[in-house]
């Protein structure tokens, strides 16, 4: 009777919490000061002290512990036919205003903070495409310049010596090096891992991210490694409270391009290529056949191994993973949901009217 009590007011709890965050959602200058800069940075410093030294994920592990839990509790229902709607109905809203509660105080209220955008102080809330065009051409010279650097030839792949732990044991210091202009994005206390799942990870047609209740960031594994130290330097934005997509590719653009290592440079690069050539194709494909003729055929087949590499993986399931995570980002004040990772063009055409490419 106890524990069907607790159930109950838990669930009640949780009802109370969603009617919160809504009100807080409202307020992004509270959020900013007193949890993205206050109760937050202790948190996270907090957490990742502790389980970042351990080598394996906690955070996958508490999730493939909640997933067996429920398949568990499913199989008794049915087996011994004794489901009870009341009990199960309080039970699943206890677990649930636990989760609840857990994420957004360990992460989640970072989504309703006052933007990069005015934090950074950017004016343009729009680009033409002509600076678009030249954002774009301007790109290309630079990654074109890098990869020449790194091979030589401006044919052959670029290919990372470090390998892929090594890159995360790299990845905190190139964030040493921007916070020296940009002292909000000081990194401490690393906490980079593989992913434990990173088979089905990529089979749903994601990279990495970050665990909510424990402040790791995960990496999948399998992922083209050109592509690795640009996707863990968007997941250590995601650790230091950056919870927008498009906000964490950036902070994740501007570690890597901003580091003396020419390979995080290279991978930075060919991540914001990417988005500003989608750009330029969803708005002139006339364009955008012209742009690739100027890219290095290194780079173009880098680019082409990496389609391959997610076209491989492509399955049904993918599109309903998709759908889930865009619903879930529009559920926390993502606007754009899944689309947010190509809005980070207008951050970085706004950074760089500024700041030289």
């Amino acid at each position: 009777m106890k524990f069907e009590k607790s159930y109950k007011v838990l669930t009640v709890f949780l009802i109370i919490q969603w009617a919160f965050v809504q009100i807080i959602a409202q307020h992004p200058t509270f959020v900013e000061q007193y949890y993205s800069n206050g109760l937050y940075i202790f948190i996270s410093k907090s957490l990742r002290l502790i389980l970042g030294r351990l080598p394996f994920s906690v955070g996958d592990v508490l999730y493939a512990f909640l997933i067996i839990f429920i398949l568990k509790s499913i199989y008794i229902a049915i087996k011994t036919r004794k489901l009870s709607f009341k009990k199960t109905f309080f039970k699943t809203g206890a677990v649930l205003s636990i989760l609840f509660f857990l994420f957004h105080l360990n992460w989640g209220f970072n989504y309703f903070r006052t933007p990069l955008f005015e934090r950074l102080n950017f004016n343009k809330t729009e680009y033409t495409d002509t600076e678009l065009i030249e954002f774009t051409e301007k790109l290309i010279v630079k990654i074109n310049k890098v990869q020449s650097l790194i091979t030589s030839n401006d044919s052959l792949l670029v290919e990372n010596p470090l390998t892929k732990k090594e890159i995360q044991k790299e990845a905190p210091s190139i964030y040493d090096n921007l916070q020296k202009t940009m002292p909000q994005f000081a990194y401490i206390n690393p906490a980079v891992k593989h992913s434990l799942f990173s088979v089905p990870l990529t089979y749903m047609g994601f990279a990495g991210y970050v665990s909510p209740l424990t402040n790791e960031a995960q990496v999948n594994y399998l992922i083209p490694k050109n592509n690795y130290p640009a996707t863990t330097c968007h997941e250590i934005a995601h650790q230091l409270g950056i919870a927008s997509e498009k906000e964490a590719n950036f902070v994740g653009y501007l570690a890597t391009t901003n580091s003396n290592n020419v390979y995080f440079k290279y991978s930075g690069y060919l991540m914001a290529l990417r988005y500003s050539l989608f750009e330029v194709y969803r708005k002139q494909p006339e364009t955008f056949e012209k742009l690739k003729t100027t890219l290095n055929k290194g780079v173009l087949k880098d680019m082409q191994r990496s389609q391959n590499f997610w076209k491989s993986y492509q399955n049904w399931s993918e599109q309903f993973f998709k759908i889930f995570y865009d619903s879930y980002l529009k559920a926390n004040k993502q606007q754009h949901g899944i689309d947010g990772y190509n809005k980070v063009v207008l951050l970085l055409i706004n950074y760089h009217l500024t700041e030289e490419l």
